[in-house]
């Protein structure tokens, strides 16, 4: 309000010698200001040491323990937490089986190493509560058969062999039916999808059509 006054005050020829200045000498005479009242507030004040010059304040460490990265890996699906089910100690395992490593995070004991988790293997040892399992480990450029004991909480039955065992059976059933009517077997051998066959197309009785790119049109 006050550069209008003097403004006005100018035109009638009440006030004389009026000089502009930079809008940053301003600006920077606000902020000097500002921070005058803010030495004087520091002043009154006591914050006490800063902490991050406090010897006793430290930062939070990496974590590289035993189950570290495992809140999702190990976190069960929606009605499946808890105590598991009466049927899952009732199950059978015999050697040679192959099962699937999945850790039950509500069961502590006998939990396999975070690395085993989703891991296909074979049994190859039976005790009253876990079953061995062993699991192919790929270590940079070699594999190794790994050896470990596994809780039955945390094993289920693999599928993986469920589609060849199919198979066998409907191969060993047309076996016997083409045996039975003495005609000769043909191995029922599975073969990736061939392509189309050839065909002759008449053109006579069909319109030719050319297939073209459109030109470029800019729809703005």
């Amino acid at each position: 309000a006050t550069k209008w006054l003097l403004s006005v005050l100018s035109m009638f020829g009440l006030v004389w010698n009026l000089q502009s200045t930079d809008q940053r000498d301003v600006l920077a005479c606000r902020v000097q200001l500002k921070q005058r009242k803010l030495d004087k507030l520091k002043q009154t004040l006591n914050f006490g040491p800063a902490f991050f010059l406090n010897s006793n304040w430290k930062r939070m460490p990496h974590s590289f323990g035993y189950r570290a990265r495992t809140r999702q890996l190990f976190s069960q699906p929606f009605g499946k937490k808890g105590e598991p089910n009466v049927s899952t100690y009732l199950r059978t395992f015999k050697i040679g089986e192959y099962v699937d490593v999945k850790a039950n995070a509500s069961i502590h004991k006998g939990m396999p190493h975070k690395y085993y988790h989703g891991k296909t293997g074979v049994i190859w040892n039976v005790t009253p509560r876990a079953v061995g399992v062993v699991i192919n480990k790929t270590v940079r450029n070699r594999i190794i058969p790994k050896r470990i004991h596994v809780r039955i909480e945390h094993v289920v039955k693999s599928k993986c062999r469920d589609d060849f065992l199919a198979r066998c059976r409907a191969t060993s059933a047309n076996f016997l039916a083409a045996k039975a009517k003495k005609e000769k077997f043909h191995v029922t051998k599975r073969t990736p999808k061939l392509p189309k066959e050839g065909s002759i197309v008449q053109v006579k009785r069909t319109e030719i059509i050319t297939l073209a790119p459109l030109p470029y049109e800019a729809l703005v």
